[in-house]
């Protein structure tokens, strides 16, 4: 029972072999286990065989993508050999004739990867997010053509979300649909690999008020768990090649990790656990988040269906876009402005989680990462946490202490002290990398302002020389710990802003070596009132400032951005 994609019919030419030696011993199969066999029985083995044939049929097919691309970049570079050496009696290659070559052929492996992909679904969107995250290490035409995976791929119908529903969360709760929901939209606010998102107003039992309802998609777990096994051969066979990123340490550890994002059940339990470390430090005293991260409805929680907090934005992804409806300028006050929030937001918010909790969010991406419509940031999708224990994050607290308080990028005992505390986050170095290649490594994953690397490392991680390439082996606690600084690095540079993750995270860093009690208390409801009248003034102050005419709003967001600029140039200053 295979479809016709998945079936190789036979031609005129074998087909009477196919009908002598392959349709008896199938038919007599059958026979056998129609009598010796259950329906049960018949079916659970019908549904692993097709399970197996699906996955080795996904397998093959994304293989093949891959090496069709890697066959043309071969034939690409042979091309350009004799090119050249017909040329050579003329004139060479101009750099903008050997630029525009590759260009076009990144296109077409762009173009190839991209079709694979959309058509294959499953965690090959996930591993698409990954890559597209990072645009300054990839190929511009790799990195335009991978980002269309951020938010809304292959939605399924509105009727299959409501079935699953009814089955998971309302048929043994004795309820009918109408009775939870008021209203329910019939276009998806987001599909990703895993699940959907609606939106919903809740009934007047209920609360009645607007929430999002996360509903996974059926049978998924097999076969996007078959995928990260594909996507893990396929990096390994690529691991000996000089990439900016060991995909296979990443999919390694995704592949843990993504376990916990089938049960809905355990990502409220993360979403709660979230918002109490946001809003509440080590000591139990209240304090205003940095972020807003959304709460579930505790009665309308399953193991597939989760029903939370409604956030009114937009994602990142299409903030580009919402800015240009808005005719806020790329290069403008306003763009800088928000640029620097949105680092800011994030930077404090994975600060506090990392530092103080060793509990954070492992799956930030630019469709996960939400622009709200009061300018405030919103981050969602709490399928994949990570832990870390004390000691590590106590020895990332001292690498971030050891990149802040050096006297200059080149000294050697500054680059002996964080190398000596970076070799604690259990970084191997090759035996023939340069002597602080610890150092390096430590600044390119937490400080983006940094101008020149130490030992002649390089930046750029296509370089041979990127420190990336140092190590012998991505540690699994470091892979998404990595993933949300080189996101905040990533989402910097291309914002165009000198951003330093070492120098934001270090009074973090300093409060959590001093602290030696991770227990949390009842805060005072004197600063609960005290924050919530502050976060008033923000609101108030913010419409204010966008109800003033276009020449005063400018001045007045321009002498802020000024201040804020002014600000960090002091503290990059006193830090050194």
């Amino acid at each position: 029972l295979l479809t016709s994609e998945q079936l190789i019919l036979p031609t005129n030419n074998n087909s009477i072999i196919y009908q002598m030696y392959i349709i008896p011993p199938l038919a007599l199969t059958a026979l056998v286990l129609l009598l010796t066999t259950t329906y049960e029985q018949r079916y659970q083995r019908y549904s692993k065989a097709v399970a197996n044939w699906e996955r080795i049929i996904r397998a093959a097919t994304f293989s093949l993508a891959i090496a069709s691309i890697i066959r043309s970049y071969y034939c690409k570079t042979v091309e350009l050999f004799f090119r050249k050496i017909a040329v050579s009696y003329s004139h060479d290659l101009t750099k903008e004739e050997d630029e525009l070559t590759w260009s076009e052929q990144h296109a077409y492996g762009a173009d190839t990867l991209s079709k694979t992909i959309m058509k294959m679904q499953g965690f090959y969107v996930k591993a698409a997010q990954i890559v597209a995250s990072r645009p300054d290490s990839i190929p511009q035409e790799y990195a335009e053509a991978l980002s269309v995976f951020t938010d809304d791929n292959d939605p399924l119908p509105v009727e299959v979300i409501k079935e699953v529903i009814e089955e998971e969360l309302l048929v043994q709760r004795g309820e009918q649909f109408d009775d939870v929901f008021e209203e329910f939209g019939e276009v998806p606010l987001g599909s990703a690999s895993v699940a959907q998102v609606h939106h919903a107003v809740l009934t007047k039992k209920y609360g009645h008020r607007e929430v999002a309802v996360k509903v996974q998609r059926p049978s998924i777990e097999d076969k996007l768990m078959g995928d990260v096994a594909n996507l893990k051969q396929v990096a390994k066979v690529f691991r000996g090649v000089d990439l900016p990123v060991d995909y296979y340490a990443v999919f390694t550890e995704l592949e843990e990790q993504i376990k916990d994002e089938f049960d809905f059940e355990a990502e409220a339990a993360s979403m709660e656990r979230m918002h109490n470390i946001l809003t509440t430090d080590e000591k139990g005293a209240q304090r205003e988040s940095p972020i807003v991260t959304p709460r579930s409805v505790p009665a309308l929680v399953s193991k597939r269906v989760l029903v939370m907090d409604f956030l009114k934005g937009v994602p990142l992804s299409r903030a580009s876009d919402m800015m240009k409806s808005k005719g806020i300028a790329p290069d403008g006050v306003e763009a800088k402005l928000f640029a620097r929030k949105l680092l800011k937001s994030l930077t404090t918010a994975f600060g506090w989680s990392i530092l103080e909790s060793g509990f954070f969010h492992a799956d930030a991406h630019p469709g996960n990462i939400f622009v709200l419509d009061d300018g405030r940031i919103g981050l969602i999708d709490f399928g994949q946490v990570k832990q870390v224990d004390r000691d590590y994050r106590e020895t990332v607290a001292k690498v971030i202490l050891a990149l802040d308080e050096r006297k200059s990028d080149d000294n050697d005992d500054d680059l002996h002290r964080i190398g000596n505390s970076t070799e604690g986050l259990d970084i191997e170095l090759k035996d023939d990398a340069p002597a602080h290649g610890h150092a390096a490594i430590a600044m390119w994953l937490f400080d983006g302002s940094v101008e020149t690397f130490p030992d002649g490392y390089d930046e750029n991680e296509m370089s041979p020389n990127s420190p990336v390439k140092a190590m012998k082996e991505f540690p699994s606690d470091l892979v998404l710990l990595a993933r949300s600084t080189v996101l905040v690095k990533g989402l910097a540079t291309r914002f165009g802003v000198r951003w330093s993750l070492s120098q934001e995270w270090a009074p973090i860093a300093r409060r959590v070596l001093k602290s030696n009690s991770g227990h949390i208390v009842e805060g005072s409801s004197q600063g609960t009132k005290l924050l919530r009248l502050k976060s008033w003034g923000k609101q108030k102050a913010t419409k204010i400032v966008n109800y003033l005419p276009g020449p005063i709003k400018k001045r007045v967001l321009s002498a802020v951005l000024r201040h804020q600029e002014s600000s960090d140039a002091k503290r990059r200053t006193i830090s050194t």
